[in-house]
């Protein structure tokens, strides 16, 4: 889970701040040195961990603070401010030319996942409406310009290719050539990497920048290398001038050290981050966002806008509509599953809702085989079964389970969580009804 280590010590410490009636300097400073702990456990760069302890203390030790009636929630609010101002305050953009085609030059160290990323970025693109062109020239790589045809292709993206024998910069001056005739908007140059910084790479990389003049170049750096990818940004920022950075590999990332310190660092902002294997698993990154996450607060925001991306609005009005007249089936309780398993991992979405802090995650264990097990049950019953599920007698328990390689009691267990979600939605259908004819009879209700 993205900075589970972090998340769980600065709960953990506000925790026992929230509910103070009396805040002293000294309760603020004890509290500011556990928060330090915390940073430089999670690999936040030394001088970032320092000064960010340094402004919360000092904010927080004001009279305006400490003579508050809420002192506790006043310190937390400053952490939250400061945290969302360490990783940049607000979204950053690709700032799209007015002039078409957007040239985007994707740079970085060998196994951060760049290629994987043009991918997913052309994807993020093309869901935006537009028309992304991928240009392979990384011609060092065994098997990098196949393995960039082949995700271009699951994302539906075109990649632009001339074998490995001609040198990158005529390979990008195509490949934006090709672009400006096939109606191309953004060009996506996935160039080539090495396992650590060295002289030929960035004069290939200067090379490449001075031929095509890129609008924006993107370093798609590993997360978890922590301050390895503090220092990586550091480098390339110096011989390049980076416009912003990409982090793979944030879902896995229980310090956080990377996502907190590059801004920082480097003056340059966190673009997007990899949240998944998947295509689709990419973010914009919002630092106000991440900040609420790492506090428990949760990211009501993301989720909905995740919700907004994978319900069709239509299926969730008819949706509404049977569970009004009590026809809901397992057909919709299956079509509901696979929308919510397109959202993205379970535990990932568990993140984003208030309240769920890492503490209380830590006891939950979220199985992902569950919902496939459910799906397989669902899958082999009849339609006749699916739309009327009193049908479902023991036989034809007996059957579900043998089709779908499970248990008579996993059959039991699906239909049993089936009424309970029907229950559930009802109520909750009862409940808006009873808030609308509250709202008619006591228009003050509004």
């Amino acid at each position: 889970m993205a900075f589970e280590g972090l998340a769980g010590k600065l709960q953990e410490t506000l925790k026992k701040l929230r509910g103070a009636g009396k805040l002293s300097e000294k309760d603020v400073k004890e509290a500011m040195r556990e928060v330090r702990m915390a940073l430089l456990e999670a690999d936040v760069n030394f001088k970032v961990a320092k000064d960010f302890v340094a402004k919360v203390t000092e904010r927080s030790v004001g009279a305006e603070v400490l003579e508050s009636l809420t002192p506790g929630q006043q310190v937390i609010k400053i952490v939250n401010d400061q945290l969302t101002e360490l990783m940049g305050n607000t979204q950053s953009k690709i700032a799209f030319s007015s002039k078409p085609p957007t040239i985007l030059l994707m740079v970085g160290l060998q196994g951060a996942g760049k290629t994987t990323m043009c991918g997913k970025l052309g994807n993020h693109l093309k869901k935006q409406g537009k028309n992304p062109l991928l240009v392979a020239c990384d011609i060092y790589r065994p098997a990098a310009i196949k393995q960039l045809q082949v995700v271009g292709e699951k994302v539906g993206v075109d990649v632009f290719t001339m074998g490995d024998k001609l040198n990158p910069v005529d390979i990008s001056k195509a490949g934006l050539e090709y672009a400006s005739k096939n109606g191309n908007d953004v060009v996506i140059i996935d160039t080539a990497g090495r396992l650590h910084i060295d002289e030929a790479l960035m004069d290939e990389l200067i090379d490449i920048k001075k031929n095509v003049r890129p609008n924006e170049i993107l370093l798609v750096v590993d997360s978890m290398t922590g301050q390895e990818a503090v220092n990586v940004a550091e480098s390339f920022n110096e011989k390049l001038g980076l416009d912003g950075v990409i982090l793979t590999k944030l879902d896995s990332d229980t310090r956080g050290g990377a996502a907190l310190s590059i801004k920082a660092v480097t003056g340059k902002p966190i673009k997007f981050a990899g949240m998944g294997e998947k295509p689709d698993e990419l973010e914009p990154f919002h630092p106000d966002r991440m900040a609420s996450r790492i506090l428990g607060m949760g990211d009501v925001l993301t989720l909905i806008e995740k919700a907004q991306a994978s319900f069709d609005e239509k299926k969730a009005l008819e949706l509404e509509k049977k569970m009004r007249t009590q026809q809901f089936t397992f057909e919709d309780y299956l079509e509901q599953l696979q929308q919510m398993k397109s959202m993205g991992p379970i535990s990932q979405l568990l993140e984003m809702i208030p309240g769920m802090n890492s503490g209380k995650m830590k006891g939950l264990e979220v199985d992902e085989k569950e919902l496939v097990k459910v799906e397989a049950i669902i899958k082999s019953m009849t339609r006749k079964e699916r739309i009327n599920p009193d049908i479902i007698n023991a036989s034809r328990r007996k059957r579900i389970a043998a089709g779908s390689g499970t248990t008579i009691q996993d059959i039991n267990k699906v239909m049993k969580g089936f009424e309970q979600t029907k229950k559930m939605m009802k109520q909750f259908m009862d409940m808006e009804k009873g808030i609308k004819k509250g709202k008619k009879k006591f228009p003050f209700l509004k």
